[in-house]
């Protein structure tokens, strides 16, 4: 099988329109699709039912009902709910993508293709620890080139070997930069092996197509640059947790950053702890995330409260695109960023919920933007 071309059709597939007309009737479009985008009382309330079966009733009466009720058709488990709520994200993925310009189109699908990353990377880890096919499909968000099909057939595979190879039957283009370290990971068994060759290739791939001075262009790039930070800081982290030698770190830096320099990352991979590296960020954008975020670190001792404070920091980046660019590609960034946002959260409620865990504890891990 190759990837869906039908799929791939549909999400790329936008209108002939180009110039302020065009943007004028999308955002118009996407505004009113905005407005429906599920507010913190309303995520507060679906927790506060106490019982999965009644926020699927809830669910029920939103926007996401004509996916929720097909997919929760054979049961009602977090993982039918998921399917239905990443049923409606590409319904809507690709309503936005269908009213862009040429021009717009291209900047989306750019930067979309972060989620293709995002997307191996969880059938890698997966796979790598022999989770059940279902529980790997409950982490994927199919709204970039790898359509829903194809993430399944995937997450399906074998091993990890399967997956590199079924994306070079595809002719994928990440297969190449995956079988070029391929063989380094069958021998150490480093995650990090594969993963950085999929975030270094993506990064480049879209520096390149996001050249230019259009103010649509220079949008993209910010919120690519942002990603790129991000991405170096939890490297930087996770080092540090795993005791990485700074010169050996050095190999993992992605170029294309807004504040994180090669300088800067050099410095923060030196530093002997956690705390000293969350100094040497204060003077950066993301100094208050994550002193925001210390407190919880210092009292869970996990990384993953870093991480949340930092994809809190680039979703509100993302989604604050749309402020005063009403003819241009802001808007668009700003709901498709909110909307997986959205999903992602609601996924966390479902299962929270389903799962018995304290209130409390399911409001921490959503990020409201």
């Amino acid at each position: 099988m190759t990837p869906s071309k039908a799929a791939k059709k549909s999400l790329y597939g936008g209108k002939a329109e180009s110039g302020l007309a065009a943007y004028a009737y999308a955002n118009a479009r996407i505004r009113g699709m905005r407005s429906y985008l599920l507010k913190r009382g309303e995520l507060d309330g679906l927790i506060a039912l106490g019982d999965s079966t009644k926020v699927v009733h809830a669910l029920s009466n939103t926007g996401y009902a004509p996916d929720i009720e097909v997919s929760t058709l054979q049961g009602r488990s977090p993982a039918h709910v998921d399917k239905g709520l990443s049923q409606n994200m590409v319904r809507a993925y690709r309503k936005v993508l269908g009213f862009m310009s040429p021009a717009g189109l291209g900047v989306l699908e750019t930067l979309l293709g972060r989620w293709d990353v995002f997307n191996i990377k969880t059938i890698l880890r997966g796979k790598n620890m022999h989770l059940m096919p279902e529980d790997i499909e409950m982490g994927l968000v199919p709204v970039a080139s790898l359509a829903p099909a194809d993430l399944e057939e995937l997450s399906r595979v074998a091993d990890v070997r399967a997956v590199v190879d079924t994306l070079a039957t595809w002719r994928v283009p990440y297969a190449r930069v995956l079988g070029r370290v391929y063989p380094e990971f069958a021998k150490t068994e480093n995650l990090a092996v594969l993963e950085l060759a999929l975030d270094r290739y993506y990064f480049e791939w879209a520096s390149e197509r996001l050249e230019g001075r259009t103010k649509d262009l220079r949008k993209a790039r910010q919120v690519l640059g942002v990603q790129t930070d991000t991405t170096n800081l939890l490297t930087v982290f996770r080092a540090q947790k795993a005791d990485v030698e700074p010169d050996v770190l050095e190999a993992y830096f992605m170029p294309g950053g807004i504040y994180v320099s090669k300088s800067l990352f050099t410095e923060l991979a030196a530093k002997s702890d956690i705390d000293q590296v969350l100094d040497g960020l204060r003077r950066t954008p993301y100094g208050p995330p994550l002193e925001a975020a210390a407190q919880s670190y210092l009292e869970d001792n996990a990384i993953s409260v870093l991480e949340r404070a930092l994809e809190d920091h680039m979703m509100r980046k993302a989604v604050a695109m749309g402020i005063g660019d009403p003819f241009g590609v802001g808007i668009a960034i700003s709901y498709l960023w909110g909307k997986a946002n959205e999903v992602t959260n609601l996924r966390v409620v479902v299962k929270g919920v389903a799962s018995g865990l304290p209130e409390e504890r399911i409001r921490r891990e959503l990020i409201v933007v």
